[in-house]
């Protein structure tokens, strides 16, 4: 699910940036830069989380906190992937080379924020949506009003989703120290998840009119709408496991905004 997170922002910004359907060769690159960087990310962060990781339940086994793989061999793993990303991003435009390369600051810095403040999702929504300047530069080697709003669409998305996905957690990450939005808003997280979720629909809908597309996209709206409204209804803080489903269900979301950039084109 997180591959799937990372990619869909950047297959909406290469289908609001073409003229009918989508560049595939930049579909694919994007897809195998999404396995290959969303591995180089967890590895960033569990050499970050390590002694975080062993002290919460649903982390403990993961391979660095349980000392299945050493730290060393780690890094060399995380060169490896980091060796084949750059192979993928030489094939793009040179302003998304540049912002790739751009992208790795962030990265870096994602998995302190939960020390600092009590938004470290709203870093993951800067982090993790990356591929949406990118995916926009990549397809039209330009980066305007509309991918950048679109970008501001994404960061809502993730800041709800990962308060969500925080929730699974929270009461580990009470007796640690740990800071989330999840632990911030605690009973409050339904109407600002509806806040969130609110501008990862109008949003679009402002990218969309500022690329010119049909108003079929904005009809194709309602469903990625109907499916974030359902997980703010449903939403439960205190069953982990329904927060668990209901963060997995954002990819059926994110590709119903996919298929409404599409329609937008081919209408």
């Amino acid at each position: 699910i997180g591959t799937w997170l990372l990619l869909l922002p950047g297959w909406w910004s290469i289908a609001l940036a073409s003229s009918a359907w989508p560049d595939l060769w930049l579909l694919v690159l994007f897809a195998i830069g999404a396995v290959v960087m969303r591995g180089a990310g967890c590895v960033i962060n569990d050499l970050w989380d390590r002694d975080i990781d062993r002290r919460v339940a649903r982390t403990a086994a993961r391979p660095l906190a349980s000392g299945a793989v050493t730290p060393f061999r780690a890094l060399a793993f995380l060169a490896v992937l980091l060796a084949i990303g750059l192979v993928i991003l030489l094939q793009l435009h040179p302003l998304a080379i540049a912002l790739g390369v751009a992208s790795l600051v962030p990265i870096v810095v994602y998995p302190l924020m939960k020390r600092i403040t009590w938004w470290p999702q709203a870093f993951l929504g800067i982090t993790f949506n990356w591929g949406v300047p990118m995916g926009h530069a990549a397809a039209a080697g330009t980066l305007e009003a509309a991918p950048l709003v679109l970008y501001a669409a994404a960061f809502f998305w993730t800041l709800g989703y990962d308060t969500i996905y925080a929730h699974q957690d929270r009461e580990d990450d009470a007796l640690i120290g740990v800071h989330s939005t999840a632990r911030l808003f605690g009973e409050r997280t339904r109407p600002f998840l509806a806040a969130c979720y609110a501008a990862t629909v109008v949003l679009p809908a402002v990218s969309g009119a500022l690329a010119g597309l049909s108003p079929w996209f904005f009809a194709a709206l309602v469903l990625p709408a109907l499916l974030l409204a359902r997980q703010v209804v449903v939403l439960d803080i205190h069953d982990a496991a329904l927060c668990g489903r209901l963060f997995r269900a954002n990819r059926e979301a994110g590709l119903a905004v996919a298929a409404a950039l599409v329609l937008g084109h081919l209408a």
